[in-house]
């Protein structure tokens, strides 16, 4: 599996809001994977980590804080064309204005967050590996 960087055609799929599953792992080593919203963001060093904005009741943000290890599956135009990011979490933030929601939530569909009135939390994912299917395969 490659490491970030990613060729400009993985990139473009990643940039763009799709539809996405996070995969993490609970308490007893067994996964749980749910559809998910995300946002791929430089990381100011010249590489990439992505945000998963989470309502912070949710047992995910239990089973990441206790295990971080993530695995995200982005899909493209055609389910069979994805990119699987492994990596892990490697910092948490709140976000009691709703910010990152917000803008997670425009990046989909252009508009803020429309549920106020739960806690979020921001994971800040780092990507260590990646792979790509469909017509991505190659892109490396």
């Amino acid at each position: 599996m490659p490491r970030p960087p990613f060729p400009a055609p993985v990139l473009d799929l990643l940039r763009g809001p799709q539809v996405a599953v996070i995969g993490v792992v609970r308490p007893d080593g067994s996964p749980v994977t749910a559809a998910t919203w995300y946002l791929l963001e430089e990381d100011g060093a010249g590489g990439w980590h992505v945000l998963v904005n989470l309502d912070d009741t949710r047992k995910r943000v239990q089973h990441l804080r206790a295990n971080p290890q993530v695995s995200l599956t982005v899909l493209g135009d055609s389910w069979y064309t994805h990119v699987t990011l492994l990596g892990r979490v490697a910092a948490w933030r709140d976000d009691p204005d709703l910010a990152d929601t917000d803008r997670i939530s425009r990046h989909y569909n252009g508009d803020p967050y429309p549920v106020r009135d739960r806690a979020r939390v921001t994971a800040v994912v780092e990507v260590d590996r990646w792979t790509a299917w469909g017509a991505l395969r190659d892109a490396r």
